[in-house]
């Protein structure tokens, strides 16, 4: 076991450098999370931090995708550069895309990003990965927090706010979304919130 362990770990510290060669390069990767989703990520690396780094992401329809503060533990493939990127870098600059993000996005821990997702979206996604269990995504506007999660209130994917605060424990929390096109049609036609939501039963 301890010979597994140390082979993670070179692995994982072999892709933050990685990772950190590209953010300070400024060049366009692709990530893979294949213990979690056989899909990629192709975008730019916005900021990094100790858990989790934020990307901007370019969707195969060649548009912004939104932000994603992923944890680095679940990276299992950088692609850097992404083998696509004199395409995809040629295809932007004709569409006129050009990559932007805050710059005090917090990436240390989850109740950092889940707060500053918040303060830049009016929704956001929030990703669980329970043992067992495929990753889900829930999407909802943050309510508060607790001292070993956070509250928020839910959307459903009809665009109805559900009616009682949903509880998310940090350390189920595999990534946070915020910006995307389907976050923010369902933002748009949720339309406003009530402010009156009661917690969850517990």
């Amino acid at each position: 076991m301890a010979k597994m362990n140390k082979v993670v770990e070179l692995r994982q510290r072999g892709i933050r450098a990685r990772l950190r060669d590209a953010h300070e390069q400024g060049t366009l990767v692709r990530l893979l999370r294949s213990e979690l989703e056989a899909a990629s990520f192709s975008g730019y690396v916005a900021a990094l931090g100790k858990e989790y780094l934020l990307l901007w992401a370019l969707g195969d329809y060649i548009g912004f995708d939104g932000l994603y503060a992923l944890r680095f533990r679940d990276i299992t493939e950088v692609e850097a550069p992404d083998k696509n990127h004199r395409f995809l870098e040629k295809a932007m600059a004709l569409r006129a895309i050009q990559p932007d993000w805050p710059d005090d996005f917090e990436l240390d821990d989850v109740a950092g990003l889940v707060r500053s997702a918040s303060k830049h979206a009016p929704v956001i996604g929030v990703h669980v990965d329970t043992e067992g269990e495929d990753e889900v995504c829930y999407v909802g506007r943050l309510i508060g927090f607790e001292s070993d999660g956070f509250l928020m209130q839910e959307i459903s994917p009809d665009a109805e706010w559900m009616r009682e605060a949903s509880f998310f424990g940090f350390d189920e929390v595999s990534a946070v979304a915020l910006r995307s096109p389907y976050h923010a049609a369902l933002a748009e036609v949720a339309r406003e919130p009530n402010d009156d939501v009661p917690g969850p039963s517990r």
